[in-house]
């Protein structure tokens, strides 16, 4: 519905330029955003589970997942290039000052001279030429992955020039630009971004299919032993399931284990009563159905006997951080999870997903960890641990603009400093070991020897004023933040210069 909106409005715009042809482009705008981010959302979720099929068989999908990654670098990059078009014709047509950040609001939207002076403009270096040479590459890049969706990716990336009704040849750049209102002309841009993450969907699901492409589907019969675990706590009992993979459901196998037949489920178990390696062989004797004959198939395995014992890891760090929640997993080899029992002192300690939050007690310098289990009804002593208690450390200062974070090492845009959107942070950044959200109180800004407060996280109209004055290569320095962690502890912050490139 979308798309055959845009066609009917962009014939409309070759005859009439009213009040409610824009309108209508600016509906569809809203409308292709919101199908944008329900596709985004779509895009992260099957790459997310690209990865960890990756993570679980890194020979059969890592080499898919690696492409399928390449695909997303390729996608954003032309999505980031496309956005910026948009929000470079926003600044022709409003002023930098009122262009609005995200291009969705033109106020000059009737304006056919600023996208034609902006993507067309006089001289060799055209933007809109250099948009479409990244357009024919993106495409030819799609067909190289899947060359039976030629005809569609031609169609949907499609900048060859038209011929009109009069016999006049028009270049692509000038049906997409030339004499087009800024708000028709962002619409556009919107639509190819549209164009790019379905085509990114398409192919991300593409790329998934292939890792199944090459499997092999075989007849041959193998014997297998299943343990409910390989390491059995003494005092415990070994379990596991012997069985024939792909025998027929009609039949109904032989077990036998050194010599002597088992239950028919397969199911063999044995006391566990001194430590060590304990190795077992048998076979299952089944019948042929194209021999008739009974035959048998061996097999051999081995379990280990050791004495109670805990594994117990913390995830984030190896000591225990005072007014953060230290997240632990904790385990005992052999030992199902539910059978677990965790008892901490010096700490409040809960589960959550799996693992324990565990945080100190005001004023610990330690904190101990003991694990028991349930094992056959009976509740026995793992072990423990204990763990130092340290203050949290000191944070670093950064300024967030939409998903990037400038620590000072580099330029900063003006328009991440001046948006509405950017704001001061503290963090432990993102190769950070701790991930703790510190709410900014207030902060001091050195802007060209000028000395100003702002209370929040965001700088002050005054600030805002004097940072349009500044030049390219001056600097801001950001100082006296200060930022209170989740449990209202305050903290210093390191101070964040900022440089306008």
């Amino acid at each position: 519905m979308i798309g055959m909106m845009y066609l009917v409005l962009t014939a409309m715009l070759a005859l009439n330029v009213s009040t409610d042809i824009l309108k209508a482009f600016k509906l569809v705008d809203d409308s292709l955003h919101t199908t944008l981010e329900t596709t985004d959302n779509r895009n992260t979720l099957l790459m997310h589970q690209f990865r960890l099929d990756s993570i679980d068989n890194p020979e059969k999908n890592g080499p898919w997942c690696a492409k399928a990654m390449e695909l997303t670098q390729r996608s954003d990059s032309l999505f980031n290039y496309i956005q910026n078009f948009k929000y470079q014709i926003a600044v022709a047509t409003d002023g930098a000052k009122n262009a609005d950040p995200e291009a969705r609001v033109i106020q000059g939207n009737d304006n056919r001279d600023a996208p034609t002076h902006f993507a067309l403009p006089d001289g060799p270096n055209k933007p809109a030429l250099e948009l479409k040479s990244f357009i024919d590459e993106y495409r030819e890049y799609l067909i190289s992955l899947d060359t039976t969706r030629r005809a569609e990716f031609t169609s949907m990336f499609d900048t060859s020039d038209k011929a009109q009704e009069d016999g006049d040849v028009i270049s692509w750049e000038l049906q997409m630009f030339h004499d087009m209102p800024a708000g028709a002309a962002v619409t556009l841009m919107t639509k190819l971004q549209n164009d790019i993450r379905n085509a990114q969907n398409i192919m991300i699901q593409h790329l998934r299919r292939q890792t199944d492409a090459g499997d092999l589907r075989v007849n041959k019969l193998n014997a297998y032993v299943i343990p409910n675990s390989r390491n059995v706590i003494r005092g415990g009992k070994y379990t596991a399931q012997i069985i024939l993979a792909a025998i027929d459901s009609t039949q109904t196998p032989e077990y036998y284990v050194e010599g002597q037949r088992i239950n028919d489920d397969g199911i063999y178990e044995v006391a566990a009563s001194t430590l060590g390696t304990r190795k077992f062989k048998g076979w299952i004797s089944y019948l042929n159905p194209t021999s008739n004959e009974m035959e048998q198939l061996p097999f051999e395995s081995e379990y280990s006997v050791m004495e109670p014992s805990v594994t117990v890891s913390n995830v984030d760090l190896n000591i225990l951080y005072r007014g953060y929640d230290n997240k632990f997993s904790v385990s005992v080899p052999g030992i199902a999870p539910d059978k677990l029992r965790v008892t901490v002192s010096g700490a409040n300690a809960r589960q959550q997903g799996g693992f324990w939050i565990i945080k100190p007690n005001a004023g610990v310098n330690s904190v101990s960890i003991n694990v028991s289990a349930e094992i056959d009804g009976k509740v026995q002593s793992m072990g423990s641990k204990e763990y130092r208690v340290k203050p949290l450390p000191t944070p670093r200062a950064f300024l967030k603009f939409g998903d990037a974070e400038y620590d000072g090492n580099a330029g900063v845009p003006r328009n991440a400093i001046v948006s509405p959107q950017a704001q001061i942070i503290a963090s432990y950044g993102p190769d950070g070991l701790l991930n703790l959200p510190f709410r900014v109180i207030s902060f001091s800004a050195n802007i060209n020897g000028v000395f100003t407060e702002s209370q929040g996280n965001k700088f002050s109209r005054d600030q805002l004023n004097r940072i349009e004055k500044l030049k390219k290569g001056q600097s801001i320095t950001i100082t006296n933040i200060r930022a209170e962690s989740p449990s209202g502890e305050r903290l210093p912050v390191t101070a964040l210069p900022l440089t306008l490139n």
